[in-house]
């Protein structure tokens, strides 16, 4: 990728982040301490079983070392800027999901450069292709990408809240648009390829993006959580930043192989999230009393 592509693609992420930033407010990072139970059993799905999921998925199928590098990335890539949309389109609990995004758009901050540095050590080894990562470099862009868009919807949410709400339907299309032209980018570029590669990595995909959706909603149950909980719970634990993923593989690792899974995972996680929540939310309504 040129250098003004890349430069393309990260005001293009920005804009995505920013749309992100635009539904949340502080309220969201101060409800954790209201709601304990229910964000830290969300974010231990999204940040530590996701990952562990897809390198036990690795082994089982024997995913070679490129795709996946492209695995781990993804899955280390929790809260899509849609989730919250796809919450409350399934009668979850919209005011959960919009924290457990707040908190993870934080969090993978520091927890993307670990997982990206582990598993180019770990599956590339010694080949040619490894690729050196400077760790403030990282920081740095993910920074720059997230974090200052995120801020800056948060602040047009905070001073200009009738604005935020007139732009959120427009960035959500904006968002959805540019994952699209990645991923028909990505098919047209490795078109020769894209066959091959679907057959490596879409069975993988699928059974991370299922195992993750039915994870989130059970574990939740486990710990009492009611229903919209562990709906929201769920689709946080399923759905994934396919944008940022695919831009992390392209933009700043330069690697096609890299960004293959994370745009087979995006094209099926929409699918399999209506059709599993939307199973689960036909069934009739708990009768106990919702809590957290």
């Amino acid at each position: 990728m040129d250098d003004s592509a890349k430069i393309y693609l990260g005001i293009a992420l920005m804009i995505v982040m920013m749309g992100m930033g635009l539904s949340l407010t502080i309220g969201d990072f101060r409800r954790v301490v209201k709601f304990p139970k229910a964000v830290i059993i969300g974010l231990t799905n999204q940040m530590v079983l996701l990952p562990l999921i897809a390198i036990l998925l690795i082994y089982a199928l024997d995913i070679r070392n490129t795709l996946a590098v492209g695995m781990i990335i993804i899955a280390a890539c929790p809260g899509g800027p849609t989730s919250n949309l796809i919450s409350h389109l399934c009668k979850g609990d919209t005011a959960l999901s919009v924290t457990l995004t707040a908190f993870s758009s934080v969090l993978t901050l520091f927890t993307i450069p670990l997982f990206m540095e582990w598993s180019l050590n770990h599956f590339m080894g010694e080949d040619e292709t490894t690729i050196f990562l400077n760790r403030f470099e990282i920081f740095k862009d993910l920074f720059i990408i997230t974090i200052i868009p995120i801020s800056f919807g948060m602040l047009i949410k905070r001073f200009k809240p009738k604005l935020a709400d007139r732009l959120q339907g427009p960035v959500k299309v904006a968002s959805a648009l540019v994952l699209l032209v990645l991923i028909v980018g990505l098919t047209i570029k490795e078109k020769h390829n894209i066959i091959p590669y679907f057959s490596e990595v879409g069975i993988g995909t699928f059974l991370l993006n299922v195992s993750t959706l039915a994870l989130g909603y059970f574990t939740a149950k486990i710990f009492f959580l009611g229903k919209k909980q562990s709906i929201s719970i769920s689709i946080e634990s399923g759905i994934q930043n396919g944008t940022l993923a695919i831009a992390l593989a392209l933009g700043l690792l330069k690697n096609n192989d890299f960004a293959i899974p994370a745009a087979v995972y995006s094209l099926i996680m929409f699918v399999t999230s209506f059709v599993i929540i939307g199973f689960l939310n036909m069934k009739k309504s708990d009768s106990t009393r919702e809590h957290i």
